[in-house]
């Protein structure tokens, strides 16, 4: 699978649109991946929490049909990342959404651990309560974004899904960059699946800088590739087949004699 990872920065003084008009650039050079991932709430900016309610979009909104057109254009899978979603209740949410390449909606997911440390994610977004896992011509693929990292419950309910490769949008700040590169690695270790790990970069409101560092890790805990500091597209080739090589190799998944109940997350997602 040929993964391109579009480190965005999303400045403060920049327009949503004007960002959408300068990703989509960023997109067109990652030409030839199959899976195109860009980065949490890149349009509105992640830190803009005053602007949440004017950016709020819903999923036929201009984040989603720009979209559209780099999948239609770069026949590939695009994970938008995620934007402030509106739903028909007046709802907010951070949504991460994977485009096929006809364009269509593949898959939606609404982020379930909104965020409360030095941020107003959680009083101002509504959770998710569903977890599913998109089946595509890539494989079964799923979707956590930023701080569900530290909520392996979570991932072990997208592992018994049958997920093999999650997607990780993320505003990851810089002062916890090592807890970045932690998690993602740990993660893919424990879940025995392909970590793909797209974080922004840059500085956004209120003067918080990224960490950057997008990366990809295998269920060995090898980094396939990890992207610097700045704005960046970042191209890595996976071999799918190493996941059902470690699990039959090293079973920790067929040994488990406590599975963690996923009641909870019963929806079944888009």
């Amino acid at each position: 699978m040929k993964v391109a990872l579009v480190q965005l920065a999303s400045p403060p003084d920049e327009t949503a649109a004007d960002r959408r008009v300068r990703a989509g650039r960023l997109v067109e050079a990652a030409r030839g991946a199959e899976l195109v991932v860009l980065p949490e709430l890149w349009a509105a900016g992640y830190f803009s929490f005053d602007a949440y309610p004017d950016e709020a979009e819903s999923l036929d909104g201009p984040t989603v049909a720009a979209g559209r057109e780099w999948a239609r254009s770069l026949g590939a899978y695009v994970h938008l990342g995620s934007l402030v979603e509106r739903d028909e209740a007046g709802r907010l949410f951070n949504t991460a959404v994977l485009l096929a390449p006809d364009g269509t909606i593949a898959h939606t997911y609404r982020k379930v651990h909104v965020f409360g440390y030095a941020s107003r994610e959680a009083e101002l977004l509504t959770p998710g309560d569903s977890l599913s896992v998109a089946e595509t011509e890539l494989g079964p693929i799923g979707a956590t974004t930023c701080y569900d990292l530290r909520f392996p419950e979570l991932w072990r309910g997208l592992v018994d899904r049958g997920a093999k490769t999650v997607v990780v949008p993320a505003a990851w700040p810089a002062a916890r960059r090592e807890h970045w590169r932690m998690f993602t690695s740990c993660r893919a270790v424990e879940e025995q699946v392909v970590v793909i790990a797209v974080n922004a970069a840059g500085t956004q409101r209120g003067g918080v800088d990224l960490a950057g560092t997008s990366r990809i890790v295998d269920p060995w805990g090898t980094v396939l590739a990890e992207a610097g500091t700045g704005e960046e597209v970042l191209r890595c080739e996976i071999d799918q087949s190493i996941v059902d090589t470690v699990r039959a190799e090293f079973p920790v998944l067929a040994d488990r004699r406590w599975p963690v109940s996923t009641a909870d997350f019963t929806g079944a997602g888009v």
